[in-house]
């Protein structure tokens, strides 16, 4: 199966850099990962509401971008469907034995998605209904996703 992340934002702090490099070495094991850092559109110093929508706009045009036909694309979502993580090992073993081996994940930035991002979702993912930093949510999605692909397998994880 082939992963792809596209995100918003470059991780800076050290501490993101090197779990998302320890997850990135324990998926090598179960698929291709390929996580793809977009950069941030600016936002004004006191932007109104139309600003804020053109930055989620512009971001979404980039995140359009590097999406494929072929690619099964999973938004990360406030309102998007909970899964339990035994849920999301399902999904995405259902998604490989369907044929949809291209799954990419798409972290908005801190505005959010845009409504053209939303749209092209194959399957809108909430990991909760509070708000993480987009830095935080790269970490929590690959671990999750490492965490299926040993469920599917039944490995040991710990709980």
């Amino acid at each position: 199966m082939n992963i792809t992340v596209i995100c918003i934002g470059k991780l800076k702090e050290k501490y993101w850099t090197a779990a998302i490099d320890e997850y990135s070495k324990r998926l090598k094991s179960y698929c291709s990962l390929d996580i793809i850092e977009l950069k941030e559109a600016r936002l004004p110093d006191k932007a109104g509401p139309a600003e804020e929508l053109a930055v989620k706009e512009a971001e979404g045009e980039e995140i359009l971008k590097k999406i494929k036909d072929n690619q099964y694309v999973i938004t990360l979502e406030v309102k998007g469907k909970m899964l339990s993580s035994e849920k999301l090992a399902e999904k995405i073993d259902a998604l490989g034995l369907e044929g949809n081996s291209n799954v990419v994940f798409v972290i908005g930035g801190s505005l959010g998605l845009s409504a053209a991002v939303s749209k092209r979702a194959n399957f809108k993912l909430s990991f909760s209904e509070m708000t993480f930093p987009h830095q935080m949510m790269r970490v929590i999605l690959l671990e999750q996703v490492y965490r299926a692909f040993k469920i599917n397998r039944n490995e040991a994880y710990h709980k």
